[in-house]
């Protein structure tokens, strides 16, 4: 398992005050999120996306969308794993699973409303299995959703 509160971190939610009792009466929500968080980052039964993998994608997806909260938290997940550099926008896979993979990620992310049924054909083209698809496509939506509920807290914790 991981850090416990996650979010709460990377929302900067203070000890104290208005945006703490508003999170403390979402107290549930809060740790559905953080199940949420372990079940697609460190899952007991990762399939075809190690654990290594989707710390270096979530840290890819939070560099788009510019969140250095929760970048230093999954730049400590994948540690030295990276050293592929998947983790960082932009970069590409000479191996065709693996850019398959990066594409999607990108898409999804940048400009959902224009990811398609072309693009998982293109992940099973290139052998990415049905069941990793699903997993994959549940880490990009959580790490997402993560990302807006982070932001949306600092800036609740920004408020007078």
């Amino acid at each position: 398992m991981s850090d416990a509160n996650v979010l709460e971190k990377a929302g900067r939610v203070p000890a104290g005050g208005v945006l703490r009792e508003a999170v403390d009466f979402r107290a549930r929500l809060m740790e559905l999120t953080q199940e949420s968080h372990d079940a697609a980052l460190v899952p007991r039964e990762p399939g075809g996306l190690s654990h290594a993998l989707r710390a270096a994608l979530a840290q890819r997806i939070v560099r788009i969308c510019d969140d250095p909260e929760l970048e230093h938290h999954y730049a400590a997940m994948a540690g030295d794993a990276d050293a592929a550099g998947h983790g960082m926008p932009g970069s590409t896979s000479d191996e065709e699973r693996t850019s398959a993979i990066l594409a999607y990620v990108d898409k999804v992310t940048r400009t959902p409303r224009d990811a398609s049924e072309a693009d998982i054909a293109r992940l099973r083209a290139a052998g990415v299995g049905e069941s990793d698809v699903v997993r994959l496509a549940g880490l990009v939506a959580f790490v997402n959703y993560q990302c807006r509920v982070a932001r949306v807290l600092r800036l609740l914790g920004e408020q007078p």
